[in-house]
């Protein structure tokens, strides 16, 4: 079965989505230059994420979205356990968002150039102003509901396990008064492990946990938000991936 899967995989799922990827993009460049980038950015990569979830035969489950109340603003804060997280979170978090992503992600053809369009954020650390301006944007993009999700791990697992979570994402809603929530995802490591080209059939399991609220302002709570997010997110993972991995390229990407 599994090399009939790969047969189909590589003959029949993934030319469609690579012409789905480009229509995708396309339409969110060109719907937002006409006008509301909050709703081209957001539903056509929604609907990309789920085509690929069906054309790949990939079972996806869902916990805890009655958590998270409309109209409000959060920061998402999702466990990075491969590619497919994105697919994950782009077609069933059932929220608008942005996507705080690494700048480099720009440089991707049409792809990089469609998230620009849609508003997706980039983190560039390389200047205090671009710091501010980032957080500018967030602040500006975060209204009505409009949320974000950032990986606080900054990277991909080796292992399955959970990586350290870095401060940037807790600091921002700690600037802007949201509130966190964790998010757990299993089931994307099976699919396809940060070390393997091949794609597997397996079910991808996404838990929602109740929003962290601001708690205030100072370090002391940006802490107090890191610890308690991150023990959300593990207290939702299968046994034999709970406890802490570094990876080996956490601090760079």
């Amino acid at each position: 079965m599994r090399v009939i899967y790969y047969i189909y995989q590589v003959c029949i799922a993934l030319p469609i989505l690579l012409v789905l990827t480009v229509i995708t993009a396309l339409v969110t460049i060109i719907g937002s230059l006409i006008g509301g980038a909050h709703i081209w950015g957001y539903y056509p990569g929604k609907f990309w994420s789920k085509a690929i979830c069906f054309f790949l035969l990939i079972p996806v489950e869902i916990h805890g979205r009655e958590k998270i109340k409309k109209h409000i603003s959060y920061i998402f804060v999702p466990n990075h356990q491969g590619a497919f997280d994105i697919f994950l979170i782009y077609g069933y978090l059932g929220r608008n968002f942005k996507w705080m992503m690494k700048k480099s992600l720009r440089k991707i053809p049409l792809v990089g150039k469609a998230c620009e369009s849609a508003g997706h954020i980039f983190v560039d650390r390389s200047g205090p102003k671009r710091m501010l301006h980032m957080i500018e944007q967030a602040k500006h993009s975060l209204v009505d509901g409009v949320s974000l999700v950032v990986f606080p791990e900054g990277a991909r697992t080796f292992t399955g396990h959970m990586g350290y979570f870095k401060r940037g994402s807790f600091q921002l809603a700690n600037d802007l008064h949201l509130s966190i929530v964790p998010i757990t995802i299993d089931g994307s490591f099976e699919i396809m492990p940060r070390t393997s080209h091949w794609i597997h059939p397996h079910k991808m399991i996404m838990t929602i946990h109740a929003p962290i609220l601001y708690k205030g302002e100072g370090q002391e709570y940006v802490k107090e938000t890191m610890k308690e997010a991150y023990a959300a997110v593990e207290s939702a993972m299968p046994e034999q991936y709970k406890g802490m991995v570094k990876n080996d390229d956490q601090d760079v990407e």
